[in-house]
């Protein structure tokens, strides 16, 4: 059962259409990303949500509750913002407590629900320190506690890791998760980096150009994305343009590649012109052909060491392709030599034009 419902929500700026026609369910509990680069609509939506915008057209809805009209205060939706908004003079519990002194709340048992809240995000014993006196982490858990401690009917946070360093963004992933499940607080997230949408979400919602592209779970997202957008945008893709040269057996013919197998599909027809995806990690990389797989020779242009794995990029007659393989395995080739990269049938990915 839908428990947030978007239907035909659009918003114009002028002749500038930043949504069109956007129809979306969330189910009570889910936690739901918003992903999509910068201007596609993700957060527009987010501030329709909340209040802070008025659709042009459409409807929100709350357990068929219909939102229209109600200001931000009114929707008993609690938001963390990028920059957490913490009011300087009062200290972490004071702040916290603040969303229940404006529902008049009393101060001693809004202190003890502050107080509470704090530990639940791990602020058990800094509840009498200003926000000056906390570290970025830590302020962040203080505006999510403020979010959470009047029982909100839905958590929006945008981008609310941004301002944090690449560790403390990490460990603030697994404990926003903790806390949203222990709560059961139907929570929508909104970023434009992938990995922070792929480690936390229930189901994704990309965004471009005011258009939601795809809504599915994050393994659905990676392994058979819908578009080529989408097939771009999430993870890393050796995406080819091809010419289906028999849909029933799966077969088709790029120019520099030559022909590729693919896992048939009724997705695209014989004669059609579709895209081929290549996820890096599944293509294998030796100095000679691999028996059982499709193999053609690549000349090695770049090879980016991470430590675990390297990035190897290299071209097949003029078509770019990336290898992604296990660090100790980039020994046997150099920069500006031939090897050979295979795949699997089962890898190749048929996304219909």
């Amino acid at each position: 059962m839908s428990y947030l419902k978007l239907s035909g929500i659009s918003k114009s700026y002028g002749q500038f259409n930043a949504l069109e026609a956007v129809d979306l369910d969330i189910a009570k509990g889910e936690f739901v990303t918003f992903l999509g680069p910068s201007g596609s609509g993700k957060t527009t939506t987010l501030m329709i949500i909340a209040g802070f915008e008025s659709a042009t057209s459409g409807q929100v809805e709350i357990e068929n509750r219909s939102l229209f009209g109600l200001a931000p205060h009114q929707r008993n939706i609690g938001i963390v913002f990028q920059n957490y908004g913490l009011f300087p003079h009062k200290t972490a519990a004071q702040n916290v407590y603040f969303p229940l002194q404006m529902r008049g709340v009393k101060k001693a048992p809004g202190l003890r629900k502050a107080e509470e809240m704090l530990e639940l995000v791990g602020l058990k014993d800094f509840g009498h320190r200003h926000p000056k006196e906390l570290s970025g982490g830590q302020q962040q858990r203080v505006a999510l506690a403020r979010a959470l401690v009047f029982e909100p009917s839905l958590l929006l946070l945008d981008e609310p890791l941004g301002a944090l360093d690449k560790n403390l963004r990490e460990q603030m992933q697994i404990e926003i998760k903790r806390i949203q499940r222990a709560l059961g607080v139907t929570t929508i997230f909104v970023t434009h980096d992938q990995s922070e949408a792929m480690s936390m979400s229930d189901r994704i919602v990309v965004f471009e150009k005011g258009h939601i592209q795809q809504v599915a779970s994050p393994l659905e997202l990676y392994h058979r994305p819908q578009t080529r957008f989408v097939a771009g945008f999430i993870g890393e893709s050796n995406l080819i343009d091809v010419k289906i040269t028999d849909a029933a057996k799966g077969e088709a013919r790029n120019g520099a590649i030559g022909p590729i197998d693919y896992a048939v599909s009724d997705r695209a027809s014989t004669g059609s012109e579709a895209t081929l995806m290549i996820r890096p990690e599944h293509i294998k990389l030796s100095r000679n052909p691999v028996g059982g797989r499709q193999n053609v020779r690549m000349k090695v242009e770049t090879i980016v060491n991470y430590g675990d794995n390297a990035l190897v990029v290299g071209k097949v007659g003029d078509h770019t392709m990336r290898v992604r393989v296990l660090g100790a395995d980039v020994v046997i080739i150099q920069e500006n030599e031939e090897c050979c990269i295979s795949w699997q049938r089962d890898s190749v990915y048929l996304i219909a034009k």
